[in-house]
């Protein structure tokens, strides 16, 4: 076997050469990428101080027993020093395996599930149905776009005040019910009826999202598709099934991602439409607010294990949901 000589180097050929160091090549980096570094420091410092501290000072608060009284504060002129001391993992033990670890946490836990569950069904399958209808060739169509995005337009907090009026015990939907001589639920009341409205308006103030988003994945898929299909004999669901759910695939799974995260996450809803007086229809997140700001003492601690939890599930979530879409697509590309 003969071995090839760099006559200028001294060195054989094919070689690699020895791979610079760490400090090397943030140097190197920096000196050829400043400008980008540049661009996005204002950003990182942002997303640092409003996203990554208050996450690093919750998490290191879960491994306290911090609450509104052992917290530091000040009266007056005086400062009273924080007295609160490390439990290390005792918050997240008592939450998941404590003697009230059902009624404070698994309780909530089921509810959110069954809530984010129905609520993303019900957005994607009315927000479909009506992107469908809006892709037709209709008269007045744009009419009827900019009255379905309206729930969507108004502010979160208007809707649901106004929901909540309407479904008062004098509100306009009981009158109405109370006319026609049908029976006239506690919408704000019964546990059932609570989780029933809750659903109800938190389905009026999603599905336009929902049905933009697909409208927009509708109006990208070819027309040709449509036409070659038709051309070999495909009824309107073999068409709807082989064509247009193929084509929506890669928006329909994105946007239910986003919905499934910010429904578990949905805070206004739940809050403005019952605020405290609804503890059976308070999924995570409000009940995480609840024992940190709604009752005496404020348990900092055990909100802050919550939002770290909420956290978790989500990721878990979010890896395993992207790992079967990937897996999918694999298959189908097979």
């Amino acid at each position: 076997m003969t071995v090839a000589i760099d006559r200028a180097t001294g060195k054989r050929r094919g070689d690699r050469t020895p791979r610079p160091g760490l400090g090397r090549r943030l140097k190197d980096g920096y000196q050829k990428h400043w400008y980008a570094y540049a661009m996005i420091a204002p950003v990182a410092v942002v997303i640092g101080v409003l996203v990554l501290y208050p996450l690093g000072y919750g998490l290191y608060l879960t491994l306290t027993d911090a609450n509104s009284l052992n917290s530091a504060r000040t009266i007056g002129v005086n400062e009273i020093e924080a007295t609160y001391k490390f439990v290390g993992l005792d918050n997240y033990a008592d939450i998941l395996w404590g003697p009230t670890a059902y009624d404070r946490f698994w309780s909530h836990f089921i509810w959110t599930i069954v809530w984010t569950a129905v609520c993303v069904g019900l957005h994607f399958f009315i927000g479909l149905g009506l992107a469908l209808l809006l892709n037709q060739k209709l008269r007045g169509r744009t009419l009827y776009r900019l009255i379905l995005v309206l729930p969507w337009a108004v502010p979160t907090f208007v809707t649901v005040f106004g929901w909540r009026f309407m479904l008062a015990d004098a509100g306009i939907v009981n009158s109405a019910l109370d006319w026609l001589h049908l029976p006239t639920p506690a919408w704000l009341e019964d546990t059932f009826w609570q989780r029933f409205s809750a659903i109800m308006v938190n389905t009026w103030c999603g599905v336009p999202f929902m049905m933009v988003s697909l409208l927009g994945g509708l109006q990208s898929i070819d027309n040709s598709l449509y036409e070659a299909s038709e051309m070999d004999g495909a009824n309107a669901w073999q068409r709807f099934r082989y064509v247009t759910l193929p084509g929506l695939r890669s928006v329909s799974s994105t946007v239910v991602l986003l919905g499934i995260i910010w429904t578990f996450n949905q805070f206004a809803v739940i809050f403005l439409l019952f605020g405290n007086t609804a503890p059976d229809a308070q999924i995570l997140v409000t009940w995480a607010y609840q024992l940190g700001f709604g009752q005496q003492p404020r348990d900092f601690a055990q909100s802050a294990a919550y939002g770290i939890l909420l956290l978790a599930i989500l990721i878990v979530f979010t890896s395993f949901y992207r790992r079967w879409l990937n897996r999918n697509e694999q298959q189908l590309a097979n």
